[in-house]
């Protein structure tokens, strides 16, 4: 599973407008949005980067701007950490990597609360609200928070809403990624301050990945931000299936 897991990031990465092959990896480069989690770069399977190729890379990254980094499972590429730290690299996170399958998946009843897919310039920017609040920032989404979603649902993906049925208020939002030989990623689910701690977001997730199943996922996987998170989503079926690195040179 951490193979097809790392597979599917290096072939989003190579399906990215302006990625750039660079050595043993491929640099994901997002134009219009420039936050670290959409710029990175993946390694091949079983990489050995020379001194060489990593100055190379981080080059890459400074001619656009961008945070050198990294995202990638040690497990595919155990030479990699040890070549990066060499270089002046620090580790970011380290993160567990849940999985689902349909005959595990728990789909529990939220009353209240109607969960709705989006395809829509006003369901990607109500989705993107509640995702930019959520996750605490202030204002209004980015265009690159509304165009990912955009992006998502034109390649084959998926994006939702919750709203509450009081007044329609969105209160969660999030979406399963392009699939890719079976495989995609839930990513990007947020709920609002004032709708927390009541089962929303196990719902929510468990609603977003019958989608991802629906739509002929085979297995939906996700990075948890942290111990009480990846028990919400192990209260919906998803089980621990490896380890991801984050590493970045300041």
């Amino acid at each position: 599973m951490d193979l097809d897991v790392q597979n599917y990031v290096r072939t989003l990465a190579l399906r990215s407008p302006g990625h750039v092959r660079v050595g043993p990896f491929t640099v994901r480069y997002n134009a219009d949005w420039p936050i670290p989690p959409v710029n990175y770069a993946v390694p091949d399977h079983a990489a050995s980067p020379t001194a060489d190729d990593i100055r190379a890379l981080v080059e890459v990254f400074r001619e656009k701007d961008r945070l050198p980094r990294l995202e990638f499972l040690p497990s595919c590429a155990p030479d990699v950490e040890p070549a990066l730290l060499a270089a002046g690299f620090t580790v970011e996170r380290r993160a567990p990597l849940l999985a689902c399958t349909p005959d595990a998946l728990v789909t529990p009843p939220v009353p209240g609360i109607t969960f709705t897919v989006v395809s829509d310039e006003a369901g990607y920017r109500a989705a993107a609200g509640v995702q930019h609040t959520g996750y605490g920032f202030e204002g209004e989404p980015t265009e690159g928070e509304i165009g990912g979603l955009r992006s998502v649902v034109e390649g084959g993906g998926v994006a939702a809403l919750a709203t509450d049925d009081t007044d329609g208020t969105p209160v969660a939002a999030g979406s399963c990624s392009v699939p890719v030989e079976g495989l995609c990623e839930l990513t990007g689910v947020a709920v609002a301050a004032t709708h927390r701690r009541r089962g929303i977001g196990a719902a929510f997730s468990a609603f977003l990945t019958a989608k991802a199943f629906d739509a002929g996922c085979r297995t939906v996987w996700l990075e948890p931000g942290d111990a009480d998170v990846e028990r919400v989503y192990a209260a919906v079926g998803y089980v621990r299936v490896g380890d991801k690195t984050d590493m970045s040179l300041t």
